[in-house]
Formats: C-alpha cells, structure tokens, sequence
C-alpha cells in the first residue's frame, strides 16, 4: 500500500491520477489533494478518496473547503498557501507525489518532493526546465525516485535501457525522437494565425487539457519546453533530440540506437497510461485505457516542424542552447504571455515575440542557487508585463 499525495488534483492529470487510484484500492491510499481555487470539485474528490489533508490557494478558499466538508462530516484537514503544498509534498506519511500544478507555481512543492527523496511522478515540466541543474542535484543527493509523466518523456523512458543513466553514449543511444501533434493549427494558413481565438487555440484535436497547456501546444511551446525538460531527464544535448510531428498521436515518442533501430511506445491518447505506468513501476497495471487498434488508426504520417509555423520551438531551443537562466526567462515570458492571450490583451501572434523581446532584453545569467532562479523569473515577469503595458 503506497500513499499519495497529488498537487493539481482537480486538473485534468489530477483527475486522471484518481480515476487510475480508483482502480486499485489495495495498491494505494490518497494522503493529500491539493487544488487552487476549484473548491466545490476538490471537497467532492475528499469525499471519494477521505484524504487526510486538503490544500487550497487563499484563506477564503480554505474557508470554503473547509464549510464544504463539515457539511459532508470528512475529517479532511484543510490548509492553505505555499508553505502547506511543501509540507504535504514532504510529509512522512507520503511516498509517492504526483507533481501536476501548471507552471512555476508547482516548483516549491516539487522541489521539496524531490530533497524530501520521495518517488516524484513529474508532470510539472516547468519545475524542471525551470530549475533543472537544481532539482536534478536534489534529485541525486536525497536518493529520490523521478519518473516522468509527460506522455512523450515517459514514452523516452520505456524505450531506453534499463540500465540507462543519462548517459547516452554509454548506451548506444544516438538521438531522442519527441513526437508532437502539432496542435490545432498544423495545416492553418500561417498568415490567418494573427487572428487566432483562444477558443480556437485550446480546441485540441487529441488531448484533453487545461487552457494553457492547450495553447502551448497549439504554439508548440509545449514540445520545447519538453526538449528542455529531455535535455535535463536523459543527459541528451540539443542536438540530440529532435521534434517529429506526428499528428495522430499515436506513437508518443522514441530512442534512435547506434545500430540503426528505433524504438518506440505507442497507444491511445490517454494520460492515464503515462500514469499508471510510473505509478506502479516497474509493475504494470490496469489504467482503464483500451489497447490501440492500429487497424482503425490506418496510417502513421510524420512532418518535420515549420520554425516559420512554430516559432515558439525555436525559441526553446536557443534558450536551452543559452543555458543559466535562459529557460527559467523563457518559461517565465511565456506563462505571462498566454495569460494575456487568454484574456485577450494581446493577439496569438504576439505570444512568441512578446517572449523573443524578453530573451533579448535579458541575457542568460548563471544559476547559482533557487533565489538567485527566482529572481531571474521575477526580472522576465515584470519585463513582459511591461512590454505588454
């Protein structure tokens, strides 16, 4: 019997954890679920799954929650803020967390996962490609077990060797192929995307997710900010991971071999498989998922990404080739500019040059421990919402 505690539990990787939790009664138990602000679907997930503590954002949400659940009679402890995520992140009587809280928001519990050497299922890429020389340190010096849960890392990682250890050429591993499926605008033409919606960027033709991970995908900054995560899960270079369009989702990423062959992880579009597969690792077992029917999926085509279409993945690229602080800048810009896309400040198209303009005015700096990374992320929020202004 494992304990969990799930940071983002009403977000859709939150809810797909449950529904895999769910399945197995006699492999787990929930220590905690965590939610921002969705009060009423995180108090009806406490009802389900009786966890010991619940976390929430502000002191009125935690008000809220806490009304909610003496009207159920949960004995559900209720706190609030950054200090609580930490500590159920870190708790004793948690073994395993699942990180699923969108953006820098997530790096503090996530980090404290990570030193508190606990089995961490990462679904925060921007903790990592955040802070990546330093959570991967912490990750090493507590002991702690990092499994991925992005579909195309964790797909990476069941084709690699069990005996890999971020050493590629000890391997024979010769490239990393990220699969991507190229977002709702693929075959759009390029000069029509000025007039972009949100409602038209979060409309994914595969995946169910939230808004602003929809429109990274539909940017594409999502597949950059994974090759930077990549970089920092398998010790490959920029120069060894390449993005592959793939648009019926079907194949989720491979490992090219020295030898010639490619190995490769496919199913359905469905992130309960990414997580029932970490969850119970090195077991498998029952995610609720059907096997794919490659006969009804008929062809696999794949295209090389248009930077021209994509310039977001460009833009990826030369910050993890910059190094220091270029990712944390580059994620920091990016986060403040889909915000404004989805509020309707600025247009689609001024997503990737609002985050180029912050690149440029802020060159790489080192990264020499976490305030000198958070400061860095405050410099490219304010630069950005200058910019916007």
């Amino acid at each position: 019997m494992q304990s969990i505690t799930i940071l983002g539990a009403t977000g859709s990787i939150g809810v797909s954890t449950l529904d895999v939790v769910g399945r197995h009664p006699d492999r787990y138990r929930v220590h905690a679920l965590t939610a921002h602000a969705k009060v009423a679907e995180l108090a009806a997930q406490c009802e389900r799954f009786r966890p010991q503590v619940a976390v929430v954002g502000s002191p009125e949400a935690a008000t809220a929650l806490a009304a909610l659940l003496r009207e159920r009679d949960l004995p559900t402890q209720v706190a609030w803020g950054e200090a609580a995520l930490c500590e159920v992140a870190s708790a004793p009587e948690c073994d395993v967390v699942m990180a699923a809280i969108v953006g820098a928001a997530g790096l503090a519990p996530t980090l404290a996962a990570a030193r508190a050497g606990k089995k961490v299922l990462l679904a925060n890429k921007e903790a990592l490609v955040m802070s990546g020389p330093i959570f991967m340190d912490a990750v090493r010096d507590s002991g702690a077990t990092l499994l991925p849960i992005d579909s195309e890392h964790n797909a990476i990682f069941q084709s690699l060797p069990q005996a890999y250890s971020r050493v590629p050429e000890n391997h024979g591993v010769s490239r990393i192929l990220l699969t991507a499926s190229g977002g709702p605008f693929l075959r759009r033409d390029v000069a029509t995307l000025e007039a972009v919606t949100p409602e038209e960027a979060v409309a994914h033709p595969n995946w169910v997710m939230g808004r602003k991970i929809s429109v990274d995908s539909a940017t594409m900054m999502n597949k950059g900010l994974e090759v930077i995560e990549a970089h920092w899960l398998f010790g490959a270079s920029a120069e060894q991971i390449e993005v592959v369009i793939h648009p019926q989702s079907v194949i989720h990423s491979m490992v090219s071999y020295r030898d010639g062959s490619v190995l490769a992880q496919l199913g359905n579009p469905d992130m309960r498989t990414p997580i029932a597969h970490a969850l119970a690792y090195p077991d498998r077992i029952d995610s609720g998922v059907s096997p794919v029917d490659l006969a009804q999926v008929g062809q696999l085509n794949f295209l090389k990404p248009d930077f021209q279409r994509f310039p977001c993945l460009q833009l990826a690229y030369s910050a993890l080739l910059a190094g220091g602080s270029a990712p944390a800048i580059l994620n920091a810009a990016n986060e403040v500019a889909v915000q404004a896309f989805l509020d309707r400040r600025i247009g689609f198209r001024m997503i990737d040059r609002l985050i180029a303009d912050v690149l440029e005015r802020l060159p790489a700096a080192p990264l020499t421990d976490l305030g000198s990374l958070l400061e860095e992320d405050r410099r490219a929020r304010e630069t950005a919402l200058s910019l916007i202004s």
